[in-house]
């Protein structure tokens, strides 16, 4: 006969697996409704659903914020996942064009992770980090995850890159900032400048560095031998061990340094000042058609914050034969470029990422010259018109916004667009497009804008990628 008590205890049985059911079913309507609301929703339910974090307890979410954490949070564990792998990739590298590929996305997938960690981190404990600056530091995530797998394709080890570049990063990272962006509100926007034309993010004394005659240098590069270093990354790595973390001034004095420079993305603060674009030229020639990626072909790139650049020209001498041969590649948030120069033919200045500002800058190129997925303004610039090679067309922009959330573009504002001296005498041959689509969400404005005589009516393209 069974007893009162047994009765009570199946009872409360019954009703622990009932309510803990009711939960379980509570928790996933909660789960499904957020994630419908992403892009992607399938591996958003995946992850919420069967991923165990620390911080993620199974109760219900019950605001966006709380949602974007999670997000994030998933997208840092799969990129380190993916990062890890690519490290164990390494030993079976065949070929120099497999081990270029991956040695970009190991970098990649380093500056992925830092700009995850700071948005997450931001967001959480520093008042001064807004809404906007997550989705620009997120929008570089994405960013650096596409020109991961745009290197393998250039140079065509696509199989062999694939594998450790999963979709279900990029689509984490868009889910984040498609989440961010409902958070976004007016006081978010930062496009506001001062009246000496800089925005705001530029300091008094950043400007008075920027307007100055003469600046008091930390260290001197000079190829005669009468500085600290007779090269540029010399003088870089010795900065980038130093203890303060204030603004950093090297002077690069009259010459031409044949060499490939990296600021690193933990070497803050640094303003490169030359002695004006006719003097202080820093050049190499890497190329696709040599063996590297357009990423990192770049004769100089640029990863820490707040770099400065004065005075300066960056060359690529590989020729117009040799395909893309960037001089600057830039992912260096809110950083300045003053009075530069920027030579190359196809791929000349890669805007990757970030917030960037270009003024009084002189910019050369044929193909695709001005290209990237930054938040980037170019002002008071004097863009110049190459002589490509025969068939050819020369495309001036090719911004590469892949996602409908990412916070990019190209700005060309009250600059001017002149055929170069080369291009002048046979100027009816080629034609000239203003820009083109590389991706799917690619946007730039030009106004204010003086278009020279380029043989016919110049145009925005809509030619396809490559």
């Amino acid at each position: 006969m069974v007893t009162k008590g047994r009765l009570f205890l199946t009872f409360i049985l019954l009703c622990s697996i009932f309510f803990t059911a009711l939960s379980k079913s509570s928790y996933s309507k909660n789960i499904n409704w957020w994630c419908n609301k992403t892009p992607h929703p399938e591996p958003c339910k995946h992850y919420m659903k069967h991923r165990q974090h620390p911080h993620h307890h199974r109760s219900k979410l019950k605001h966006r914020a709380e949602f974007r954490k999670l997000m994030m949070e998933f997208a840092i564990d799969r990129v380190l996942i993916s990062q890890r792998q690519a490290k164990e990739h390494v030993q079976n590298c065949q070929s120099n064009h497999q081990k270029a590929a991956l040695k970009d996305c190991l970098k990649l997938y380093d500056n992925t992770v830092f700009q995850l960690n700071r948005t997450l981190h931001g967001l959480q404990t520093n008042r001064s980090c807004s809404n906007f600056d997550a989705q620009t530091w997120l929008s570089t995530a994405l960013t650096n995850i596409e020109t991961c797998r745009t290197g393998s394709l250039e140079l065509n080890v696509s199989d062999f890159i694939t594998p450790i570049t999963g979709k279900n990063i990029s689509e984490l990272i868009s889910n984040s900032l498609a989440i961010n962006q409902g958070l976004l509100n007016i006081q978010d926007k930062e496009n506001n400048y001062t009246e000496e034309y800089f925005p705001t993010w530029v300091s008094k004394h950043e400007r008075r560095l920027l307007l100055s005659p003469s600046i008091k240098a930390n260290l001197v590069v000079a190829k005669d031998g009468s500085g600290h270093f007779k090269t540029v990354q010399a003088a870089l790595n010795l900065a980038g061990r130093r203890r303060g973390t204030g603004r950093f001034v090297i002077h690069v004095k009259k010459g031409v340094y044949r060499e490939n420079i990296e600021v690193d993305k933990n070497n803050n603060n640094i303003m490169l000042v030359g002695d004006g674009i006719r003097n202080s030229i820093i050049t190499s020639s890497r190329s696709v058609q040599g063996g590297s990626t357009t990423y990192n072909s770049a004769t100089a790139g640029i990863d820490g914050l707040h770099f400065i650049a004065r005075g300066i020209t960056f060359s690529n001498i590989a020729g117009p034969l040799k395909g893309q041969a960037v001089a600057l590649r830039s992912a260096s948030d809110l950083s300045v470029f003053y009075g530069c120069a920027f030579q190359g033919y196809q791929d000349t200045l890669m805007v990757h990422s970030q917030r960037q500002f270009y003024k009084q800058c002189y910019i050369y190129g044929t193909i695709d010259f001005i290209f990237g997925n930054a938040a980037v303004v170019f002002q008071n610039c004097v863009i110049c018109v190459r002589r490509p090679l025969k068939g050819q067309a020369n495309v001036i922009t090719a911004q590469a916004r892949n996602d409908p959330f990412q916070n990019t573009g190209i700005s060309i504002h009250n600059c001017q667009i002149r055929a170069a001296k080369d291009l002048i005498p046979v100027v009816r041959n080629f034609r000239t497009y203003l820009g083109r689509p590389w991706m799917q969400y690619s946007r730039t404005v030009i106004m204010q804008t003086y278009l020279d005589s380029l043989g016919e009516p110049i145009r925005m393209g809509s030619m396809a990628p490559n």
